[in-house]
């Protein structure tokens, strides 16, 4: 098959992409400036093609889209606490970056750009289910600077013809998530807690929920929606979840029965909870793992 190319290929959703698109298409191309302090480690792909650049670099980075028929756009600063120490980080990385990759994009004849971008987009007024079409209430530059991609996608496909699909991620977690830091996902935050003979800290009271979603159920809709045949989700904004949430306390018990209350932080969703139809009907995707089920096989 064609070739695609991947932005933030290294990290942890990046390179479980990677590792599937390796088995479908004959060139895949990794740009990836490994700044990201969220990742402990980063991951390679001997089948893959990796450049150590910078998105935002128009200069240096505009070649290598060249001949690319797709391009999964990951890179991005995903970590709230920097955003909130320094919100000209989040600009230039998440709305900079992804203006800068569209219009690469387009001078090349890119045939789809697919957008990862975040479900801290419906920030706290909004009532679960969380519905694509509810209004944005973004509480950190993280959330400001993600939704602004989304709107640089949306302007690029109706102005520009260059087709995009948006995605929004619920709580993504499983193999290579990272474990370090207070904003690293909760699941691996517990589990290296357990590892490590340590009580779980808990975020309150833990009673606030989230739709967790496993890596894997992320990557397989990303390669659904890069079926070209496909003109469904053109244009759209699709939620990435289960359907399902547990409270942090339902995930702490899973893990471990020793663990700890620590304070709250400000700013974050009480419950996450997405609906899934758009998914479903768009790409005929469907999540088909649990977190019961996978914290069951990895403690």
């Amino acid at each position: 098959m064609s070739k695609v190319l991947v932005t933030g290929g290294c990290g942890f959703i990046g390179s479980n992409l990677v590792d599937k698109l390796v088995e479908l298409y004959d060139d895949v191309w990794v740009i990836d400036n490994l700044s990201s302090e969220s990742n402990e480690k980063f991951y390679y792909n001997k089948k893959a093609k990796y450049f150590h650049d910078d998105i935002c670099d128009y200069e240096n980075t505009y070649n290598l889209y060249s001949g690319v028929d797709i391009v999964f756009h990951l890179a991005a600063e995903s970590r709230i606490q920097p955003t909130l120490e320094n919100p000209i980080l989040a600009a230039k990385s998440n709305t900079v970056g992804t203006c800068t990759v569209l219009q690469c994009a387009k001078e090349a004849g890119v045939k789809r750009v697919i957008y990862s971008s975040t479900s801290a987009s419906y920030g706290l007024l909004n009532k679960i289910p969380l519905e694509e079409d509810m209004p944005d209430d973004c509480l950190t530059p993280y959330a400001v600077t993600k939704v602004a991609g989304e709107k640089l996608c949306k302007m690029y496909t109706d102005l520009f013809d260059l087709e995009t699909v948006t995605f929004r991620y619920f709580n993504v977690y499983g193999e290579r998530q990272p474990v370090m830091g207070q904003y690293a996902p909760v699941i691996g935050i517990f589990i290296k807690q357990k590892n490590s003979n340590e009580k779980l800290t808990i975020v309150g009271d833990g009673l606030q929920t989230r739709d967790f979603t496993h890596v894997a159920d992320i990557v397989r809709a990303n390669i659904l929606a890069a079926d070209l045949t496909n003109k469904e989700p053109v244009g759209e904004v699709i939620n990435l979840g289960t359907g399902t949430n547990n409270s942090i306390l339902e995930i702490a018990k899973m893990v471990s029965e020793e663990y700890a209350f620590i304070p709250t932080r400000s700013g974050e969703s009480q419950d996450t909870l997405a609906d899934i139809d758009k998914a479903k009907q768009l790409l005929d995707w469907v999540p088909t793992i649990t977190v019961e089920d996978w914290i069951k096989a990895n403690i």
